[in-house]
């Protein structure tokens, strides 16, 4: 166990704690074997009746992964250490999606990225006033992974297509109303949630409807309709236009958004969302993302993104190819080709 991951039992739950708070609890991949361990551990005790993922202090439940840590591979190593943190990661995630006992996460808080690869395959995923989620992987030259594919594809309405592409950020009564969010808790009641399920696991439900609170209405709900018809498309180059012949100030502000994000994995996202509505199950929707991952990681926005957004901060990524037209469909191919045999992805 490392002071990055707290690892405890109360009562008859399993508790993982993130705990990087001066960055926003990201996820390190010593984190993620961590976790591994303790959730293969807690699944064939049968003391253990649920198990709570939340952060342990600071303004954020995960912002995502550790970035610094990806780009160094792609710089360094040729991607190498790099796909090992996806592959981990991904086997976290769908650890999660299988797992058999009750899983609560408490998005109470930034919740992006990795964030969003445990929240999303729990069971119950709490929001609260505090929640601010978003998958911004566009903006560095990424695409929306750890199961992003799967969850978002399935929101209604093209929401999730406009979540990956923009990397909008929903609060917790927006996450209640897109899905996202099974319950919203006011803070000041997870202490005692927490408490009352470490008690009695197999009530987890009942106990999150009883200190539920009634949110407050979902901003973002005003612009579904336009979400709806202005993302129909799985065209990149369709839903700018679009955009483009609209003319109201969300049209124009949605635009001038996605102008700033990488063409190659907007295009890339599209055509990953699509895809993962035909897959069987979340194991081959995992899959598919390892194969893009493994590749992405390596091509020159995602580099390029982290140095602008996150590096020199200058927000000037020089994207290539720095237009849709030059993401051609032989390019998409080759992201979302099989890997060798021995270099897929699998479950645990």
């Amino acid at each position: 166990m490392s002071d990055e991951l707290l690892v405890k039992r109360d009562g008859a739950a399993g508790i993982l704690s993130l705990n990087r708070p001066k960055a926003i609890h990201a996820l390190t991949i010593g984190m993620v074997h961590t976790m591994v361990a303790a959730l293969q551990e807690w699944r064939s005790d049968p003391a253990i009746g649920a198990i709570m993922i939340d952060h342990a202090e600071g303004r954020g439940f995960c912002a995502g992964g550790d970035i610094a840590y990806l780009r160094n591979s792609a710089l360094n190593d040729g991607g190498e250490s790099g796909r090992k943190f996806f592959h981990d990661e991904y086997q976290l995630n769908h650890l999660l999606m299988t797992y058999g006992k009750p899983v609560v996460a408490f998005m109470d808080g930034i919740t992006m990225g990795g964030g969003v690869g445990l929240s999303g395959p729990s069971t119950f995923r709490v929001a609260t006033e505090a929640t601010r989620f978003a998958m911004p992987e566009t903006g560095i030259g990424l695409f929306p992974d750890v199961g992003g594919g799967w969850f978002l594809s399935r929101l209604k309405g093209r929401m999730g297509q406009y979540l990956a592409l923009t990397g909008a950020r929903l609060d917790g009564a927006e996450c209640v109303w897109a899905g996202l969010a099974t319950h919203y808790l006011p803070a000041e009641n997870l202490p005692q949630a927490k408490a009352r399920i470490a008690a009695d696991p197999d009530a987890v439900a009942a106990i999150l409807r009883e200190l539920s609170a009634v949110p407050p209405e979902a901003k973002i709900a005003a612009h579904a309709e336009d979400i709806e018809r202005l993302f129909a498309s799985n065209r990149y180059e369709d839903i700018l236009a679009a955009l483009e012949a609209d003319g109201s100030d969300f049209a124009k502000a949605t635009l001038a958004t996605l102008h700033t994000k990488s063409p190659q994995t907007c295009k890339v996202a599209l055509r990953q969302l699509a895809t993962s509505l035909a897959l069987p199950d979340f194991a081959a929707n995992m899959a598919m993302e390892y194969r893009i991952s493994a590749r992405v990681l390596t091509l020159p926005d995602f580099a390029e993104g982290v140095r602008a957004v996150i590096v020199d901060k200058d927000n000037a990524p020089k994207w290539s190819p720095a237009t849709p037209e030059g993401v051609t469909d032989e390019l998409l191919d080759a992201i979302f080709a099989p890997l060798g045999a021995t270099d897929e992805w699998k479950p645990l």
